[in-house]
């Protein structure tokens, strides 16, 4: 799914379309979200995991990557649970899952995206045209701040 000439060899980003793709993306959201930043599980998959489109990603066929993305209105798709794991940050991958992201929501006629960012990735997605909305919260235990962008 590479259309830039800067894509990362042996990185692809898929929407998820098997078990064992859901698998492996479940996989990554648990190192990320509950073991490395102690998000309690029964929070992590959530009532919202059927209606959501599921996104993984692969370095050299191993997961490192997820994210998923799910109607709020008819215009607007949230981004949620957007991970990448520890060691593989830095490189870039989470832009691409993001461009995938974007691409998709756009296939399905959205003309914005939103997300909820860790108040800490908030300047990732800065770097990414998301403009912040309204005051920092909490979730998860974890601050946040609403981010959106037009499509």
């Amino acid at each position: 799914m590479h259309e830039d000439a800067d894509a990362h060899d042996g990185f692809d980003v898929r929407v998820v379309r098997t078990d064992r793709q859901y698998e492996d993306a479940l996989d990554v959201r648990y190192d990320v979200f509950v073991e490395e930043q102690d998000v309690p599980e029964a929070l992590e998959v959530d009532e919202y995991e059927d209606e959501s489109v599921h996104f993984v990603a692969y370095l050299d066929g191993d997961p490192v990557g997820a994210a998923r993305l799910r109607e709020t209105d008819d215009d607007t798709a949230k981004v949620e649970r957007v991970a990448v794991l520890d060691r593989e940050r830095g490189e870039g991958y989470g832009s691409e899952i993001m461009q995938v992201i974007e691409r998709v929501a756009e296939q399905r006629d959205y003309d914005r995206v939103s997300l909820h960012a860790q108040t800490h990735a908030a300047p990732f997605y800065d770097r990414l045209d998301y403009e912040r909305v309204g005051e920092e919260f909490e979730e998860a235990g974890i601050p946040h701040v609403k981010m959106v962008k037009s499509l």
